[in-house]
């Protein structure tokens, strides 16, 4: 060991004396000594974060590689995060972090920062979902790591409404012939041009709702393709995803003028609040009711998305939206300035 991470080791040991009371098995299988309490978060995977505010401890996270400017809304309805420290990339560096008397450390699974974090004696955990179940999985292990019956609970909670809203928009779906299911294109970012292909929660969302994936011959996530396969495909609906960008303002306007979706109104901007919703954050769960009600809106003609949402969000993040804030949300907007 080097003098450098015996020194922290030793601060970890003043910092923790009573590490290993507790244990916890992250999404990578490793069993993890934890502190009795967990009162200061360190978080360093971006879709995670959501999951911790959905249990109540969005205000613990002292550091974080989620930045105001990227997430507007996260630091709205989480306002103690302007004090976190915010990571270089997806990098802390151990000594701030043992500064900060950081409990636990969650990060993406494969992190290369994980080996240094743990020799510096900080309990980290490596996270990892890629669909419903193992969402619903990992944000049970956060909550057992958290170690409250209020998070045991808020992730019971969460993980029933997500399974609610399945079976209440499929159940509805599933009755659909193939052709009352349009194709549907959801295209991550437009420069470069990437899309989201099968074997992934955007396909099962899509699928779920009542659509076919128009990407579905290209598998995983943020797929780089050429413009000719978006005209091959010609999609009945595309779904511009977070931070994308606007079709009719990039160098695709005119060749994409003549797509069915573009030329039918039917190019839609994804909603986007604490995270994006159409990815894998604890909003996926409202996305299905979105998509649903943007896709089939004489089946799904009740639904009041607006009012879903504020519900959502005073429900899971504690925070009051207005409906203005929540229209903001809907149309894929920051926050009012």
């Amino acid at each position: 060991m080097t003098f450098r991470f015996a020194a922290l080791a030793l601060l970890a040991g003043l910092a923790f004396p009573a590490l290993a009371a507790r244990q916890a098995v992250d999404d990578a299988g490793h069993t993890v000594a934890l502190p009795v309490q967990v009162q200061h978060i360190a978080e360093g995977w971006y879709a995670h974060q959501s999951m911790l505010m959905v249990l109540g401890v969005g205000d613990q996270v002292i550091a974080t590689v989620n930045r105001p400017e990227n997430r507007p809304w996260m630091y709205k309805v989480s306002p103690g995060l302007s004090n976190a420290l915010l990571a270089h990339g997806t990098s802390f560096d151990s000594e701030a972090l043992l500064a900060r008397h950081t409990d636990v450390v969650f990060v993406a699974k494969g992190n290369p920062e994980v080996d240094s974090y743990r020799q510096a004696g900080l309990p980290t955990l490596e996270m990892a979902f890629t669909d419903y179940p193992s969402m619903k999985r990992s944000l049970r292990t956060t909550a057992e790591t958290i170690g409250t019956q209020r998070a045991i609970d808020r992730a019971t909670a969460w993980s029933e409404y997500l399974d609610d809203t399945l079976t209440s928009v499929t159940t509805r779906t599933s009755k659909l012939t193939q052709q009352q299911r349009p194709t549907v294109l959801h295209i991550q970012s437009l420069n470069p041009l990437r899309v989201d292909g099968s074997h992934t929660l955007i396909d099962t969302w899509i699928t779920a709702v009542g659509g076919r994936n128009a990407a579905a011959g290209i598998e995983g996530n943020m797929k780089e393709i050429s413009p000719e396969m978006v005209l091959y495909w010609q999609p009945e609906v595309i779904i511009l995803g977070s931070g994308c960008g606007d079709i009719n303002h990039s160098q695709y306007a005119a060749l994409f003028a003549g797509l069915n979706a573009v030329k039918n109104g039917k190019v839609w901007h994804n909603p986007a609040g604490v995270f994006p919703w159409d990815r894998y954050g604890a909003e996926s769960a409202l996305q299905l009711a979105w998509a649903a009600r943007m896709l089939h809106p004489e089946i799904f003609n009740r639904v009041d998305i607006v009012r879903l949402t504020q519900d959502f969000y005073r429900r899971f993040f504690d925070y009051g939206l207005t409906r203005k804030e929540a229209r903001r949300i809907l149309a894929g907007q920051p926050p009012a300035a």
